[in-house]
Parts: structure tokens; sequence; C-alpha cells
């Protein structure tokens, strides 16, 4: 048999089998709870909702008599309830009606205050939960926000489930959570999000900002959000490493710090889409962070059908999240030569490895002053195999891309000050329709 048909067939064999390793796979839906019929109303176990009085053990007790008939649908109507932290279980439906709103007891009436920071809602190593309704879940969160800096305070967070399989979140409204609005983590699979309102002041608003006010963090496997009104003074969404088969679509995205990957990606991130997605005034738009010490592989993710208005940055992809030396924090000044000085370390499991990213069908105007985008890789682990494709921004300062390997722009109209489809970059392999830029 001729040489170079072997060697033709085993390099054919090598690319099949490579590239059935890395291609995403199909999406399924997650598997959604499945609750008891039967219901308990909380005012039958001696709720106010008076917006005076502490509901916390009747809304606890209607939730252990649930607990306690092998689960089902506890339900807040009418009525403003003010309420401590609840202790979930398994096979509940915690329904909060149209005409109620579920309020955190005030900062100086929170049990544990500032020493504990208890979260709200919370439960690990649970299944089917729901927490539905078209009523509001109220943090009170501003007396919360300015000890966001203070060392060794701690603040709640509203929502909160670690290690659980088959949640649901649906039409709630949650605003102004003293921490995080909802925290989803560890081995946790079968997540959804859907048709939430969530709500907080940007980190930024003049007269009164909120911090670390994420709207949506989930970490785990086989997650839905969708159709959901976002602006918070943090991340809009973030999920950690050991995180795959995510899909984000149908989202409005207002103030908040972006939808964000990590930044702590050890154990890995893979087939994870963003599409149908709209962001305005956000500040980051597009977000992948880590750096070394928190990294791991993040592979397989996919952006498109995505409009951006008036953001701070629309794509930012770096490795470069924690690195204390002060010439590469500002990223709006970052130039090619600065970043150029980076200097190599070893590859461990915890340096951040970016490869096959996807950008399609993504159009995107600016803060004034603002640049076009960033990939920032390590000069040990550049990011590699990103392709944008019709993707459009308009900006005063122009894309970077540095560290970079098998990026290529397709179609692409990026107008910034210094021209159209202007590229600074620094050791990147780029082209533009198919021709290499240096």
């Amino acid at each position: 048999m001729n040489r170079n048909y072997i060697l033709n067939w085993l390099l054919v064999v090598f690319f099949v089998i490579n590239s059935s390793l890395y291609a995403q796979t199909a999406y399924i839906a997650p598997e959604l709870p499945i609750i008891p019929g039967k219901t308990f109303v909380i005012k039958d176990f001696g709720a106010k909702g008076d917006d005076i009085t502490d509901d916390t053990r009747a809304i606890q007790t209607a939730i252990d008599s649930a607990i306690s008939a092998g689960g089902g649908k506890v339900i807040l109507t009418g009525g403003s309830f003010l309420c401590g932290p609840l202790h979930f279980s398994s096979n509940l439906n915690f329904c909060i009606d149209s005409g109620a709103v579920l309020k955190m007891l005030p900062k100086d009436q929170y049990p544990g205050g500032t020493d504990q920071g208890l979260d709200f809602i919370s439960g690990s190593k649970l299944h089917d939960i729901v927490i539905s309704g078209k009523g509001t879940i109220d943090g009170q969160g501003s007396p919360w926000w300015p000890f966001a800096k203070i060392e060794g305070i701690k603040r709640p967070r509203m929502i909160t489930f670690k290690d659980c399989d088959k949640i649901l979140i649906e039409q709630v409204k949650l605003l102004n959570a003293p921490m995080f609005h909802i925290a989803i983590s560890g081995k946790t699979t079968n997540v959804t999000v859907r048709k939430v309102t969530i709500s907080a002041p940007a980190s930024d608003d003049p007269v009164n900002p909120s911090h670390n006010t994420d709207a949506c963090d989930v970490t785990g496997k086989n997650i839905l959000i969708e159709d959901c009104d976002v602006s918070v003074g943090d991340d809009n969404y973030t999920c950690g490493g050991n995180t795959s088969d995510v899909m984000i679509r149908n989202n409005k995205y207002g103030y908040g710090h972006g939808l964000s990957i990590g930044s702590y990606t050890r154990g890995g991130v893979s087939n994870f889409t963003v599409e149908n997605c709209t962001f305005t005034n956000t500040e980051s738009g597009i977000r992948i962070k880590s750096s070394r010490g928190r990294g791991g592989l993040v592979q397989n993710i996919t952006y498109k059908n995505i409009t951006m208005t008036n953001v701070g940055i629309p794509i930012l992809v770096y490795s470069v999240y924690e690195n204390k030396d002060r010439q590469f924090r500002d990223l709006k000044k970052l130039s090619p030569e600065v970043a150029a000085t980076l200097p190599a370390e070893t590859i461990t499991e915890q340096t951040p490895i970016y490869k096959d990213i996807t950008f399609q069908n993504i159009t995107a105007t600016t803060q004034k002053g603002r640049r076009a985008g960033l990939i920032w890789g390590l000069p040990e682990a550049p990011i590699s195999n990103v392709v944008m494709q019709n993707v459009v921004i308009d900006s005063d300062d122009p894309f970077g891309i540095y560290f970079g390997k098998d990026i290529k722009l397709i179609n692409c109209i990026i107008r910034t000050k210094v021209g159209l489809n202007k590229i600074l970059t620094t050791n990147a392999n780029v082209s533009i329709d198919g021709k290499e830029i240096k």
C-alpha cells in the first residue's frame, strides 16, 4: 500500500476523532421538577402578611408541613410578608402569587446580621424544587450594600441551592438582594430559570449603588436561562468550573458587569450557548474571565444573534483577570506593547485554556471612549480557534487580540476612530476574510 495513502488516511482519522471530541453536542432541555398535588396556604398557618409581623415561623411551618406530607405547593397569597431565613426540602413548589410580596427582614432585624450573613432561601442535596408565581421577593438590600468592601462582613444571598437536581425558578420578581440574587452551585443538574425579572441598582449608580448583586450565578450541568429581564450591580450571569450543557436565550440585560464565564473555571466549562439576547448600558456584554491559579479548559462556546447598545465593551475574553500588575489592569488603555511584556509561566491544571469559541451575528455600539473588544490569552496558553462571523461593532477604540492563535474574522465590520477593521495585535495569528494580518 502507498505510504502517502496511509499517511493521508491516518490524518483523516485523526481529524474525525479530534473533531468528535470537541464538537458541541446537541442541546437537551433540563428535566423539570415533579411536585405532588397537595397545597398549603401560609395564612392557614398564622402568617399575617401585614408588612409588620415577622412571618418566618408561619412560613417555615407551612414548608415543613408540606415536607411531612411528602411534598406539595406552599402558596403565599395577597400581602406583604416579612421573613427571615427559610430552609427548603425536596418535592416543594414555593409559590408567590401576583398579589404577594415576600420581604427579607430589615438588616437590623435579620438573624445573624453581618456576622453570619445567613442565606434567605436555601437547601442542599435536594431534588424537585420550584420557586414560582408572579409575585415578588424583595431583599431590602440597600442597607447591606455599603458593607461590600469591608473585610469580615457577611451578607445574605437571596436564593441559594447546592448539589441539587431539578430546580425551576419561574415568573417571580427578585429585587434588591443584599448580595447575589440566585446562587446555584456544586454538582447541581437540571436547572431552569425562565421569565424571571431580577433588578437592583447598577454598581456605579450615583445615588444608591448596589455591590455584588449578581443576578444569576449557576454552576452545574444541563442549565437553561430564558426569557428573563435582568439589570443589577454585578454579573448578569456567571458560572464557575464543572459547568456544561448551558443554554442562555431570549434574555434582556441592562445594567451589570456582563454575561460571564468565570473567574474560577477549574474543572472546565463546555457546550455553552448564548443566543437571541440584548444588552443595553451593560458594563461588559460577553465576558470570559479567569487567571492563573483559577483556570481550566473553556471550550465549545457559542454566542449568536445578539444586539448590544451603549455597552462598555462588547466582547471581553481574557486570562489575566486577577493580575496584580497595574500596567495590566486598565483594559481601556492596554496596548499591544504592554500586553506583549506579560511573562510566560509553566502550564498547570489551573492555567486558563480557552478554545473553540464562536461569535456570530452580533451587532454592538459602545460607550464613549471604550474599545470594541479584547481577546487576551497567555504566552503559555494562547486563546485558540476563535471565529467571529457577521460581527458589527461601532466603537471609539479598536479591537485588541493578544496571545491568540487561529483567530478568524469573517464578514465583520468593526468601525473605530483608527479605521475599518483595524485590529491591534501582538503574538497573535489573525485573519480577516481569509487574509492574515500582521
